[in-house]
C-alpha cells in the first residue's frame, strides 16, 4: 500500500466506533454482509434500453451469493427478444458480481441487472421474511400454467377508441360493446394452455376451444367485434 507524504507524518488515531456491516433481512435471517457469498434472496426488477424502445423484467434466485435461477422477459425490439436467450444462459452460476459485471447482450436487460443488484444487497427481496427462501423453480411458478409471460397490449385512437388485444388470461378474439359501444367483456384464448392441450394430444380446434374463455358481461352485449380487424 502506498501512502503520500502527508498521510505518512500523521500520528496514529484509533477508530474507536466501528460496528460492521447494518443487518440486512435475507430469507427471515438478519444478516450482516461482508462478502458477495452473505447475500441470499428471490426479487424482480425493471430495465430498458437507452433508446427505451423495449424493456425487461429479471427474475433472479440467488443463495450464497449464486446465481441459480434466472427469468428473463423482454418486450420491445427484436434483438432485445432474442438476447433473453443468451441471458438465461449466461446468469445462472455467476455470482452477483460476476452478473453485475457482464455484457448480457441488450441494455434492457443489464438494466434490470443493475436494478435487482441494488435489491438484493439491501435486503430488499420479495423473499426477505420467507425462511430458507423461495425454491428454486419460483421463477417458472411466477409465469402460471402454460409457463408463459403475463402480457398487457391495449392500443386506441380518438377516432375509433380503444382496443384491448392481449391481458393477463390471454389473447383476446372478440370485444364486447353495449348498445353506446362501450367495451363492456372480451373473449380470449389462453396460447399456453393451448399448447399443453395440444401436445397432450388434443386437436387444435379442441385445444383452442378447451383454452378459451370470457370476461365481463359477455351475455348483455348488442355485438361483438375483432379488435383487430373492426
Amino acid at each position: 500500500m502506498v501512502y503520500s507524504t502527508e498521510v505518512k507524518g500523521m500520528c496514529p488515531v484509533h477508530q474507536g466506533v466501528h460496528h460492521g456491516a447494518a443487518p440486512i433481512p435475507e430469507e427471515a435471517k438478519w444478516v450482516k454482509s461482508r462478502e458477495i457469498k452473505d447475500i441470499s434472496g428471490y426479487t424482480h426488477g425493471i430495465g430498458w434500453c437507452a433508446p427505451q424502445q423495449g424493456g425487461c423484467k429479471l427474475s433472479l434466485n440467488v443463495k450464497d451469493g449464486i446465481i441459480q435461477e434466472a427469468l428473463v422477459e423482454t418486450i420491445g425490439c427484436s434483438g432485445m427478444t432474442h438476447s433473453a436467450a443468451m441471458a438465461a444462459e449466461i446468469l445462472p452460476g455467476l455470482t452477483l458480481l460476476e452478473a453485475l459485471n457482464t455484457d448480457l447482450v441488450c441494455d434492457a436487460i443489464n438494466t434490470a441487472m443493475r436494478e435487482l443488484f441494488l435489491q438484493i444487497v439491501y435486503g430488499r427481496t420479495q423473499s426477505a421474511f420467507s425462511e430458507g427462501g423461495l425454491v428454486i423453480g419460483a421463477g417458472l411458478e411466477d409465469l402460471g400454467k402454460g409457463a408463459r409471460s403475463m402480457v398487457g397490449t391495449t392500443y386506441g385512437t380518438l377516432d375509433k377508441g380503444p382496443r384491448y388485444l392481449e391481458l393477463t388470461e390471454g389473447y383476446i378474439t372478440e370485444v364486447a360493446l353495449d348498445e353506446n359501444d362501450e367495451i363492456i367483456g372480451y373473449k380470449y384464448v389462453n396460447f399456453g394452455k393451448m399448447m399443453d392441450f395440444i401436445k397432450a394430444g388434443l386437436e387444435p380446434a379442441e385445444a383452442f376451444a378447451k383454452a378459451s374463455g370470457q370476461y365481463g358481461r359477455i351475455a348483455d352485449a348488442v355485438r361483438m367485434i375483432d379488435p383487430r380487424k373492426e
